[in-house]
């Protein structure tokens, strides 16, 4: 009996319901993709240069150069299946990256195009309410009139008042005592033809 509490006390413990249950999935590091992205965009600039080519060819003529003449540090001798086998692995993994690399600067251009775009609608906008601003002012100023027009209409106001006041001085002209009253016929009919020519202007 006393074995048998023993191995009671030995049971494993229950899980409280008061806690969240702990996840036993296996966690990957997390990494941020912009900073992937611009490593990618870095790795096939450099890849894209003549330092790189020139730095690719020095370290194939040094890795054959040991293997083909010092025979006793060969570690990878004729047919070089190391050295394909590195070429391969480089490959395997610049080739992604340049892919990537061209993803975001496709990215990049398609945001800069939908930039362009609304910028360019938005000026289209502008001009065409500039050009109705403009066509409604045209209007307007067509029915206020010019300097020319109110120059002239004060001037003809003014050749009005001037031959009406020298009609007005005509008419209240005082002649002498002891003249001749036979002259009023030739002055009258003098006086209609200046009001007929006044009248015609």
């Amino acid at each position: 009996m006393a074995d048998f509490r023993d191995l009671r006390g030995l049971r494993t413990p229950r899980r409280r319901l008061d806690l969240p249950r702990e996840s036993k999935r296996l966690t990957l590091p997390r990494f941020s993709s912009e900073t992937f992205g611009r490593f990618a965009e870095r790795f096939a600039q450099f890849m894209g240069t003549p330092r790189f080519l020139l730095y690719m060819t020095l370290f194939v003529i040094v890795w054959l150069s040991i293997n083909l003449v010092a025979w006793r540090w060969a570690w990878d001798p004729y047919p070089f299946i190391l050295l394909n086998l590195f070429f391969s692995t480089q490959a395997s993994y610049a080739a992604p990256l340049i892919l990537l690399a061209q993803n975001r600067q496709a990215e990049r251009d398609r945001l800069a195009l939908e930039e362009d775009r609304r910028r360019a609608a938005m000026q289209k906008a502008d001009t065409e309410f500039m050009a109705r601003e403009l066509a409604s002012l045209r209007m307007a100023i067509g029915e206020v009139a010019t300097r020319d027009f109110l120059r002239s209409e004060l001037g003809r106001i003014l050749e009005e008042l001037e031959e009406r006041r020298t009609e007005q001085v005509e008419d209240f002209d005082v002649e002498p005592v002891g003249a001749d009253h036979r002259d009023h016929k030739p002055r009258d009919a003098d006086r209609r033809r200046t009001r007929r020519r006044a009248g015609d202007r």
